[in-house]
């Protein structure tokens, strides 16, 4: 016998078998028991929820000779005839290509004819919003007031579609979402019958990527269990058949967005698309992410909703407190649009890298959310200025060595010096610094044409001023060429002359290149902003 996919084999027989619908199945067992069954019934919600099932079930039971409390035998003809297929009372109708005018006149045809050997003839219509309004129309009157020994049922995912005279004639039942715990609960049952070996981990992230439909998630499982036959199915092996991506891609990528490093996070996504991933799951992943952070923010101890292991957990709280709520809550209401963007967008990478610019660069952005997350950033900038502003003036600013060796700030040990973390560090001095950016613009003018234009690049490429650790003028500069440049022995020879006669106080200057410009500036605030910060408080509180 050919192999029998997961959600065929494991249909639910009997209502027992039917998971998270139990408001449905008290009631149609119920009207079984009671002998209180309705000629017309509308069963909708989302796919794979288990319509289909319990229109079979019910068809099975109205016609049963042995039924045991509301449930079909499964041994009598009447049963047997149906699990098999061969029942002439149950038509099954997939309304998607049968949903002709004419196709509604050949049902009502045979309507006319009374069941045999049952006491009902169970018409099933699947897909029934795709039907026509002339079908509709043509089933009108049948469906209000049906022979007695007719059962209309009616399975939709888009009851909106459905005309509202057909819902007036119809019981209606709505299926809810199935939640992830029972999903995970049933894919274990059916994962021990076929003797898959899975972590419960995986079956739990399984559940969750079914999103409430109990026939996905055993789809899903179908799929892992297939492609590594005869192994362990462990949490990373589901991600990888999935497409989707382990979280600490999304802590690295949140960081990124939150620092306003534009190119790092285009970069994560690079490589989210090289690895193959799917960039609707890797959003609708992300999303998560974020809502696992808010509830982390705001619920308190939430390890025992959230199903993640205690390191991450860890990293987690860590970053929670790191970021605000307000920004959390902005990102996940930028990226829920972007989602419903995508479902319905080809270009799928353009939607999401426009909606992580948004995100890293709220400048570029108008509206109240926009609005508030440039202030949230001019803020936090305005924290880090006046942090570095009071290590200057107590002398006791340094570049961090960490930041000395990070990714994307390089820098040339022979040109650099005060750069090398093994180097002893020396006080930082506060008035030569001082003394040069009172003076900057005239030391600018004072240097040679290709040194001038050098240092005077437009506003994204303009060089920073910061200080290293043993006192020297470090200029980042982010266009190569530029950098390549400065950095030439002549070059730094003719700045320090500059300084040296604009200032009269010898001070060395060090030029290091950095690709990613935004996150450098962050670490090490323009000391041009700094100096010109304590001038205007100066004046304000002079007034």
């Amino acid at each position: 016998m050919s192999y029998i996919a997961l959600y065929r084999k494991f249909r639910p027989p009997v209502w027992e078998d039917v998971k998270g619908q139990d408001h449905i199945v008290t009631t149609l067992r119920n009207q079984l028991e009671k002998d209180r069954i309705g000629h017309a019934y509308l069963f909708c919600g989302t796919r794979g929820t288990g319509k289909t099932s319990v229109a079979k079930i019910f068809a099975r039971a109205v016609n049963c000779k042995n039924p045991q409390n509301g449930n079909p035998c499964g041994e009598c003809a009447s049963c047997r005839a149906a699990l098999a297929g061969n029942s002439m009372n149950i038509v099954e109708m997939d309304a998607a290509s049968n949903n002709g005018v004419d196709d509604a006149r050949t049902l009502i045809d045979e309507v006319a004819y009374s069941p045999v050997g049952d006491r009902f003839k169970v018409y099933i219509i699947d897909e029934a919003h795709m039907l026509t309004t002339p079908a509709f129309n043509a089933l009108l009157k049948t469906l209000e007031d049906p022979p007695e020994y007719i059962i209309f049922i009616l399975a939709t995912t888009e009851m909106h579609k459905i005309p509202v005279t057909i819902l007036s004639r119809c019981q209606r039942y709505d299926f809810h979402r199935i939640s992830a715990d029972i999903i995970a609960k049933r894919l274990r049952e059916v994962a021990d019958h076929e003797s898959i070996d899975v972590e419960d981990k995986a079956l739990a992230y399984i559940a969750r990527v079914a999103d409430g439909a109990l026939r996905d998630g055993l789809s899903l499982l179908d799929q892992c269990a297939a492609f590594y036959a005869n192994e362990t199915l462990t949490f990373d092996r589901v991600l990888d058949v999935l497409g989707a991506v382990d979280t600490t891609v999304f802590h690295d990528l949140l960081n990124a967005l939150a620092a306003g490093d534009v190119a790092d996070a285009i970069t994560r996504i690079d490589a989210v698309v090289l690895q193959g991933k799917e960039l609707s799951q890797f959003l609708n992943d992300f999303i998560w992410y974020l809502r696992n952070l808010m509830l982390a923010q705001t619920a308190g101890d939430v390890s025992s909703v959230l199903d993640i292991s205690t390191d991450r957990m860890q990293a987690l709280r860590e970053q929670a407190e790191a970021i605000d709520r307000e920004t959390v809550l902005h990102f996940i209401r930028v990226l829920s649009e972007t989602q419903a963007q995508m479902r319905l967008d080809a270009q799928k990478r353009t939607i999401l890298e426009m909606a992580l610019v948004r995100l890293a660069r709220p400048s570029s952005e108008t509206g109240a959310d926009a609005l508030e997350a440039r202030v949230r950033a001019l803020e936090q900038r305005e924290d880090r200025l006046m942090k570095a502003l009071r290590m200057i003036e107590s002398g006791t600013f340094r570049m961090p060595a960490s930041q000395q060796t990070q990714e994307g700030f390089r820098a040339d040990g022979a040109d650099t010096p005060g750069m090398n973390a093994e180097k002893q560090a020396a006080p930082a001095v506060p008035d030569d610094i001082r003394a040069v950016i009172e003076r900057w613009d005239a030391c600018i003018g004072a240097m040679s044409g290709p040194l001038r234009a050098a240092m005077t690049r437009r506003d994204d490429a303009a060089p920073l001023l910061s200080v290293s650790d043993d006192g020297r003028l470090l200029i980042a500069v982010a266009d190569r060429t530029a950098a390549d440049f400065l950095k030439s022995d002549a070059a730094v020879t003719e700045m320090e002359n500059v300084l040296r006669r604009q200032t009269d106080k010898e001070i060395h200057v060090s030029v290091v290149f950095t690709e990613r410009r935004d996150a450098y500036e962050q670490a090490h605030p323009d000391l041009r902003e700094l100096i010109r910060g304590v001038e205007i408080e100066e004046e304000d509180l002079a007034e």
